[in-house]
């Protein structure tokens, strides 16, 4: 027992074990929808030449980070369904928290660098 004679709030099993069973449901309702996005997105692509290499790029890679970022979302929420007690959590949303502000950095800097590479690429004559 602590010494401050508290014990840790835990989380009922039956609460997680549904709580899970919703981040999984979501996570599969989403990676659906990201599916069928990315085919339409595709089925686009195909049937135009008038869309730049530079705007594909930069659709793909929205895309990708879309679903990075969703999946670290879900992993997140999947851990704090199975998290023991308050501390576990806050240290679960902690880390999100810091990996999300890097992982947003480097896909702001993509970004950053596609953009600089479609102005600098001369624009074709019609």
């Amino acid at each position: 027992m602590a010494a401050n004679n508290q014990t840790p709030y835990e989380v009922p099993a039956e609460m997680r074990d549904f709580a899970e069973k919703s981040v999984e449901q979501a996570r599969k309702a989403i990676d659906g929808f990201m599916g069928a996005a990315q085919r339409t997105v595709e089925t686009f692509e195909g049937s135009t030449n008038s869309v730049h290499s530079n705007a594909k790029d930069a659709t793909r890679k929205t895309f990708s980070y879309a679903e990075q970022n969703i999946a670290a979302a879900f992993d997140l929420a999947q851990k704090m369904v199975r998290a023991k007690d308050m501390q576990e959590v806050m240290q679960y949303q902690a880390e999100y928290v810091r990996t999300q502000f890097e992982a947003m950095q480097a896909q702001m800097k993509e970004f950053g660098s596609l953009a600089q590479a479609a102005v600098k690429q001369p624009t074709a004559k019609k």
